[in-house]
């Protein structure tokens, strides 16, 4: 069998077709698990006579989600070949949260759809007591956009980091006391321009990305130079070094998370190494 023009032997064969079988049999689990919380009541169906079992039947999921009760069996089935729009619908139809959702997508072998630009007031409060616990070691929250959302002290202090209205990426690139707070500018920007690459990547439908790139690229010809190379980084964990204090170099485990798919915000904790 040959899969993108490589040929597979026998056995690696047989473990594509038993991952997309357990892809299958999960997707059919999770839509049939969703169906049977829900009544139909919940969605606005009048009820009447007898059920046998509960929650929505397959065709009133259809009837919501406004796709045939036969196509909607192919799906539970993995039979399907299904589109954003149609998932959507589904998700409508099945009340599904936004975790939820993305589950769906990547069940039914789709990219699941960007997360909302917004970050609500409660997830920046609840992301401001963990950077605050994470002291005295720095900790800072940033946006899509790599705009600062929440800061603690010593990365206020120690990185620079400036709360309210700041990015920091443009930060890091024009504002040259960065230069001499890191020893290894260089090093840490080309990690940083990776990163932001592949963050453009995932939300390769939102324009913003390409007009602050652009923007970067007038603004620094160390930025413009580093785009230019298109290069990528992981986003897990690297050491930086700092200069924290006149004479002194600290050196921190660089860890950035995502919370959720396609992620928005990012954590960016620094763990110090020990000496």
């Amino acid at each position: 069998m040959r899969v993108g023009g490589i040929a597979l032997d026998q056995e690696e064969t047989g473990n594509i077709r038993d991952v997309d079988r357990e892809r299958r049999a999960a997707l059919r689990h999770f839509l049939r698990s969703r169906r049977a919380r829900l009544s139909p009541g919940d969605v606005g169906l009048r009820t009447g006579g007898r059920r046998n079992t509960p929650g929505l039947r397959r065709e009133e999921v259809a009837v919501l989600a406004g796709v045939s009760a036969s196509w909607y069996t192919w799906l539970e089935q993995g039979r399907a070949k299904v589109s954003q729009d149609v998932l959507d619908s589904v998700s409508k139809a099945l009340n599904l949260d936004r975790t939820e959702r993305a589950h769906l997508y990547l069940l039914a072998g789709v990219n699941p759809p960007a997360a909302s630009q917004e970050v609500t007031s409660e997830e920046v409060s609840r992301l401001r007591l963990a950077v605050q616990a994470w002291q005295p070691a720095p900790a800072f929250v940033v946006d899509r956009y790599w705009n600062i959302l929440v800061s603690n002290a010593p990365a206020r202090t120690v990185l620079g980091v400036q709360d309210g209205d700041s990015n920091y990426m443009w930060s890091f690139f024009t504002d040259a006391r960065n230069r001499s707070r890191y020893p290894h500018w260089l090093e840490v920007a080309g990690r940083l321009v990776g990163q932001f690459r592949v963050q453009a990547v995932r939300f390769l439908d939102d324009p913003r990305f390409e007009l602050m790139a652009s923007g970067l690229c007038s603004a620094s010809a160390d930025f413009e130079r580093l785009w230019a190379r298109h290069e990528t980084r992981d986003t897990g964990m690297a050491t930086v070094e700092v200069r924290s204090a006149p004479g002194r170099r600290t050196r921190f485990h660089h860890v950035v998370l995502g919370l959720h798919q396609r992620s928005e915000p990012l954590l960016m904790l620094y763990l110090p190494v020990p000496e």
